[in-house]
Formats: structure tokens, sequence, C-alpha cells
């Protein structure tokens, strides 16, 4: 109980340290587009994570390559309000890290900076996990392995 209410307090006092978005001076209105950079950039920011699934990914790629991209944005939606906003990743983790673990560090490293960064209040962050990576291994070397395919893919039915 004393636990909880610790929290709810140190919650206060973020939002109240927190520049507001609405003064007497005027109101900052922030893009659906900028929360989807901040959180995409802070999701990658944990080891072992990649945004996007196995198709999203690739044909990501070719169009960062052809756009000069980054795709941070890949793999994100977001709803945004006047003060908070909500957050869906989709992403891939790379195989042998603990996929709770994992999942727990995305999701708190994206409220801290969209909250820090952005000034929005973050009400959820839904993680969706539908790849695994394997790390090192790509092209001819995931032919050797008998790795022909996402895992994505295989769950998906995609792979003849």
């Amino acid at each position: 109980m004393t636990e909880r209410r610790t929290r709810g307090r140190q919650r206060r006092q973020q939002q109240q340290e927190r520049p507001p978005l609405k003064t007497e001076r005027g109101n900052t209105t922030i893009s659906n587009a900028v929360v989807s950079q901040v959180a995409g950039i802070a999701a990658q920011e944990v080891e072992g994570v990649q945004m996007g699934g196995g198709t999203s990914r690739a044909v990501g790629g070719v169009l960062d390559s052809v756009t000069g991209g980054s795709g941070t944005t890949r793999g994100v939606a977001v709803e945004v309000g006047e003060e908070e906003t909500a957050i869906d990743l989709s992403l891939a983790v790379e195989y042998g890290r603990p996929i709770p673990q994992v999942s727990e560090a995305v999701r708190s490293n994206v409220i801290r900076r969209v909250e820090n960064l952005v000034g929005l209040r973050v009400m959820e962050v839904n993680i969706t996990i539908n790849d695994v990576l394997f790390p090192g291994v790509s092209g001819a070397g995931a032919a050797r392995l008998g790795v022909t395919h996402s895992a994505a893919e295989t769950r998906a039915g995609e792979v003849s």
C-alpha cells in the first residue's frame, strides 16, 4: 500500500515538473509523427530489439535506401491527445533474450523518453513481438543453418 502511494506521489511530482503544453501565452501541439519517432528511437535503444516484423523490416529497408529515411517509425502506431498518448509497438527480439524482460525494458524506456522529451503523459505502451532475430545470421549463413524464413512468416503460413 505504501509503495503504491509513493509511486503515485512520484508521478504527480513528475507531472508538475513537466512544462505544460497549454499556457496562458499559447498552446503547443505535438503531432503523431513526433511521438512515433521518439517512441521508435527509444524502443531501439534497448539492446536486442528491432522495430517491425520480418517483412516490414525488409520492405522498410528498401524504402529507406530509396527515400533516405531512417525507419524510426516502422512498427510504431500512436494515438495522441492534448495531454496524453497511447503507443503500440511491433518489434522483433534477438533469439536468446528473455522476451518479458526485453518488453518491460522497452516499455519503461519509451514511457520515460516520451514523457520527458515530448511532455505528454503516456497512458499505455502495448507491445507485439512478431519475430525472433538470429544475430549474425542472414543470407547464405541463414540457408546453411536451415533458417530460410522468419518466425513470423512461419506462424502466418506464408512459407511454402
